[in-house]
């Protein structure tokens, strides 16, 4: 291992994340003890400072529009900011770089976040690091569980992605060909007028836990890639004209076990493609604890193991966007002011890994 000189090397990095209704400010501090690695994959050891969070919560049975979580970000980031510094027990002075989420997400509330992101970088003199919302569920799953080359089942609101890593990418292999696992939850839970506090779909877990009665739904599996669309539509008609046979609790537990065989299904596959071992579960979603479940029960029958991550990092936050940011500035990436743009669509294969080998 070659390094760029022996002295010891840290970074201390501020993340801002405002992709959708969670807004979070974190802060990472990655120590390189024999300086930073120019030929080996980066590994440092990890300190987390601060990871504060606020959501956008609408009334009961409503979704959020993007400009009124655009107004919530506004209206708290700054409040968020201080209280992460003050977490962190550090001055402005003492960060090295500001990450903020480009993409994927509602358009609206990526700005609102990126706005702040350029004003510190030019108040503060400090570089900006775009990064992919997607990869900082993945770096900062990788951080915590110590997961080494897992397949990644990522399961959120606006994403369902099954990914393998593969020479400085991370390459998909099957997604969703309509709407999102979470969005489906999401809306399912609109339809039985769920709480969105603390969110949907873990309201629709709880209900779940309660359901004992499995009603058959439409499965929709194509190859590597599953489809949300029309059990979706399915099990509204079923909510709503049949709701004198079928209970909450039941609807609720029917569409988990469903949706998450499907997800077990072709996670398993890419497994035996790659010969896999591990699984590691990041995303909103992936707090659900039958998801988990599930899917070390198939990871069991192959000799296997499943790893996940808490509420704290599952779900939209913060430090995950300065982790990946982190692990990218050390390989030297930055973003201009005049490239520090937003864009809802930024798959996560489109990046390049640098910091992996």
């Amino acid at each position: 291992m070659t390094a760029e000189n022996n002295k010891p090397k840290s970074i201390i990095a501020l993340g801002l994340e405002g992709s959708a209704n969670k807004l979070g400010v974190g802060i990472v501090k990655h120590v390189y003890p024999a300086g930073i690695p120019t030929d080996t994959e980066l590994q440092p050891e990890m300190i987390e400072l601060a990871n504060v969070r606020d959501t956008y919560n609408p009334p009961a049975g409503e979704g959020f529009l993007p400009r009124d979580v655009a107004a919530h970000h506004r209206a708290t980031i700054i409040e968020l900011l201080n209280q992460a510094l003050a977490d962190a027990k550090i001055t402005h002075q003492e960060l090295d770089c500001i990450c903020y989420t480009k993409g994927p997400g509602m358009g609206a509330p990526l700005q609102a976040v990126a706005l702040v992101a350029r004003t510190l970088s030019q108040l503060w003199n400090l570089p900006l690091v775009g990064v992919n919302h997607c990869v900082g569920h993945i770096e900062m799953g990788r951080a915590i569980t110590g997961a080494d080359n897992p397949i990644v089942l990522y399961v959120s609101g606006g994403n369902t992605q099954v990914i393998a890593y593969s020479q400085q990418t991370y390459r998909i292999f099957g997604e969703t060909l309509d709407i999102a696992i979470g969005n489906c939850l999401d809306r399912f839970a609109r339809v039985l007028k769920l709480p969105n506090d603390p969110s949907p779909g873990y309201n629709i877990e709880q209900y779940a836990k309660r359901g004992s009665k499995y009603i058959e739904l439409p499965y929709t599996v194509k190859g590597m890639d599953v489809s949300f669309s029309g059990i979706l539509s399915f099990i509204e008609q079923l909510a709503k004209t049949k709701a004198d046979q079928y209970t909450p609790e039941d609807l609720c537990y029917s569409l988990q076990e469903t949706m998450f065989a499907m997800l077990v299904e072709i996670t398993e596959r890419a497994m035996a493609h790659i010969g896999s071992t591990e699984v590691l579960v990041v995303g909103g979603v992936g707090c659900n604890v039958r998801l988990q479940e599930m899917m070390g029960q198939m990871a069991i029958e192959r000799n296997g193991k499943v790893f996940a991550t808490d509420m704290r990092y599952c779900i939209d936050n913060g430090i995950m966007i300065a982790q990946a940011g982190a692990l990218a500035f050390a390989r030297g990436f930055t973003t201009p002011v005049h490239d520090s743009w937003i864009t809802q669509r930024f798959r996560t294969d489109q990046v390049h890994v640098e910091w992996r080998t």
